[in-house]
């Protein structure tokens, strides 16, 4: 997605909104009508409220952390007050804005396309809170993993949390899968914008893998899954760890 007007800047209004505590919520909207409802003060979670999931693995991240869709800041800023140099990316202005008045010293207005080694070499890349789902795509994730090692150091890890699309029952779920597969996308790649109020950011992709789609996207591109972190749920968490140069 590209960087965000204030009127498409949907959910960046409702973090501001939250972190001023006048509520604020995101609605998911999908390109069939199925509709999702998140508060906003969710992206404002402290580490103690924090799923399980989400507090094993951020004991992996080291070195110089790149935050990939970082949102209001829950997680850069918990990084940086661990002691970690940590830059927070996001096509949200407002997001941003959280961000730093949250304490966050290092934002930068970029999508995930934007991420080159002109950026920094980083030792570790955070994709909290679905952000494998940035990846849009089957092809265009390799190409984005094999644009992310060129910004990496050789021991880099990508810590992504996506969820496993194949872990429902509903019928509309699995009528969109099949739809996607009859136009040659990946099941779990959904089109969505995100609402609030009277604003809306416009439609992108947005994907989401299960364990073994996680890997097929892998192979190849100089990255592989070394362990997962268990949910109780469908979600997860990849622990990706740079492969040796051939």
């Amino acid at each position: 997605m590209a960087k965000l007007t204030d009127r498409q800047d949907a959910y960046g209004h409702a973090m501001y909104d939250a972190y001023r505590g006048e509520g604020g919520y995101e609605v998911n909207e999908r390109d069939d009508g199925c509709i999702g409802f998140v508060k906003a003060d969710a992206y404002l979670a402290q580490y103690k409220d924090w799923p399980s999931v989400a507090k094993r693995a951020v004991r992996l991240a080291r070195g110089n952390v790149l935050d990939v869709g970082c949102g209001a800041g829950r997680h850069a800023v918990y990084l940086q007050k661990q002691g970690l140099d940590v830059m927070g990316i996001d096509v949200s202005p407002l997001a941003l804005k959280v961000c730093r008045l949250r304490g966050l010293a290092k934002t930068r207005l970029l999508s995930i396309t934007e991420v080159t080694h002109r950026l920094g070499t980083f030792d570790t890349i955070v994709m909290f809170g679905n952000n494998f789902g940035l990846f849009g795509g089957f092809k265009r994730a390799r190409w984005l993993l094999r644009r992310l090692r060129r910004a990496t150091s050789d021991q880099a890890r990508i810590l992504a949390q996506s969820t496993d699309p194949y872990g429902t029952s509903q019928a509309y779920h699995l009528a969109y899968h099949k739809r996607n597969r009859r136009r040659g996308r990946m099941s779990g790649q959904v089109r969505i914008r995100i609402r609030y109020q009277t604003y809306a950011t416009p439609w992108f992709d947005y994907l989401l893998a299960s364990k073994d789609e996680m890997q097929q996207i892998l192979a190849g591109t100089g990255w592989r899954v070394s362990r997962f972190i268990e949910s109780k749920g469908p979600g997860y968490i990849g622990v990706i760890e740079k492969e040796a140069p051939a």
